[in-house]
């Protein structure tokens, strides 16, 4: 079990949002810079821990291609930015922004408001946990879990937590809960890892929160089972078993590289991977506002990572969620064209879109309404000149709005991560405006 359980986090500190395909390749890289280093003039930027943005001089993930790939950003604001000088009136703006934004996304229609079964109720460490099931009008039922005070009364403050992805697909609402003690051997790696051994939809709740986890498309109870797709893509795996960590890992090898088939059925299907996630998370964010123990004026979200790259669409796109918390998932266009695509998830683009909006400006939407932005210094997913420029870009709209004081962004030491500093600043944000 050590040794699955060292591998595990091996394979997942790597993975982070990419697939396996993508680590495979990530590796083999790794191996040929390592001997040529010693004797090159290659320059690394600060991120000094990922060997993967190892660079000459300008050169780009796409060779000669990359100037000319981001030349047209370069030379001008996307066309519905608010920082553009035209778009003087913040309402006229937003509407204008969020009905093109819908049109790129192309939302699907996954009906109303489903019938949500509570399969379990129990309490450990001091919470109310329910134990929920909806289905949706399509694949298996969606699985979550709900938090809150074990003694809690009247209508709470809620938060719709994201797990992240962590080029795991086998396991998703577990990432960041616990409800017993005795977890999967892999969820304690996990949390170890990306979480500094918390629970952090068991925390937050702990505040006074009513929190939903539910799993996101297509992770746990909402993955590609092997039973479902055709024998010739199984790759002789099967869905038995499903809890041994050796099984877990060629699923979310199998998964990873799965990644590219699910995503090109998605543009052929006429609809896009980030607009099924913000489908299935309103569907979420309306189940957990139907409660009469929520109150429905005082919801927020977020999350790490992958669950950061959710909150981008599900704060820019939603009214509802009244304070964002972004963790480990803002940058810009260019940063995922020149230097980073092939470290992330195809779960993060939408075809045309940074012709019109930046990708901070996503998350913009939602000026005035507060927003947090929590960057790890060091994150190997990222370069820093883009972190930075993703924070003023955000900064600026929310200024030119009149709305400084409701946005932040802060950064920290270290890795890919949401450790307890962080996560007491995100607590401290969501009780600021979420509980006054």
């Amino acid at each position: 079990m050590k040794k699955n359980r060292r591998k595990f986090l091996k394979i997942s500190g790597l993975a982070s949002l990419s697939g396996g395909a993508v680590l495979n390749s990530f590796a083999s890289s790794h191996e040929r810079h390592d001997k040529s280093a010693q004797h090159s003039t290659m320059k690394y930027d600060q991120h000094k821990t990922d060997p993967s943005i190892v660079m000459e001089g300008d050169v780009s993930i796409i060779g000669l291609y990359g100037p000319w790939a981001t030349s047209s950003q370069e030379k001008q604001l996307p066309a519905f930015s608010y920082r553009k000088q035209t778009w003087k009136d913040l309402q006229t703006w937003q509407n204008a922004a969020q009905e093109r934004f819908t049109e790129r996304l192309a939302l699907p229609d996954i009906g109303g408001l489903p019938e949500v079964k509570v399969n379990k109720q129990y309490t450990y460490d001091g919470l109310h946990i329910e134990e929920l099931s909806w289905q949706l009008p399509y694949g298996r039922p969606t699985e979550a879990i709900l938090l809150k005070p074990e003694d809690a009364t009247g209508a709470l403050p809620a938060i719709l937590a994201f797990h992240d992805h962590g080029g795991n697909k086998y396991f998703g609402r577990r990432k960041i809960t616990r409800t017993s003690d005795q977890q999967h051997p892999l969820m304690d790696a996990h949390q170890q890892h990306y979480y500094e051994n918390m629970a952090w939809a068991n925390e937050i709740a702990k505040r006074g929160y009513v929190v939903l986890v539910p799993d996101a498309f297509p992770f746990a109870s909402r993955r590609v089972m092997m039973q479902d797709v055709p024998e010739h893509m199984r790759q002789g795996l099967n869905d038995v078993d499903p809890e041994n960590p050796n099984n877990i890992e060629a699923y979310n090898r199998w998964a990873g590289e799965h990644e590219h088939v699910m995503a090109k059925s998605l543009f052929s299907a006429g609809t896009t991977w980030p607009a099924v996630f913000l489908a299935e998370d309103q569907k979420a964010l309306d189940i957990l506002c139907a409660r009469e123990d929520v109150d429905e004026e005082r919801v927020g979200c977020g999350g790490l990572s992958g669950g950061g790259m959710r909150t981008v669409f599900m704060g820019g796109f939603d009214s509802r969620i009244k304070c964002a918390v972004c963790v480990g998932f803002m940058t810009t266009w260019k940063d995922f064209a020149l230097h980073k695509s092939y470290t992330h998830t195809w779960m993060t683009y939408v075809p045309l879109l940074p012709n019109e909006l930046e990708f901070p400006e996503i998350l913009g939407l939602r000026v005035p309404l507060p927003t947090l932005v929590l960057n790890d210094e060091d994150d190997q997913l990222y370069t820093l000149p883009e972190m930075k420029a993703a924070d003023k870009i955000l900064a600026d709209v929310y200024q030119k709005a009149g709305a400084e004081d409701h946005y932040r962004c802060s950064y920290y030491p270290g890795p890919h991560k949401f450790d307890v500093p962080m996560q007491k600043e995100a607590f401290d944000w969501f009780d600021r405006w979420l509980k006054s």
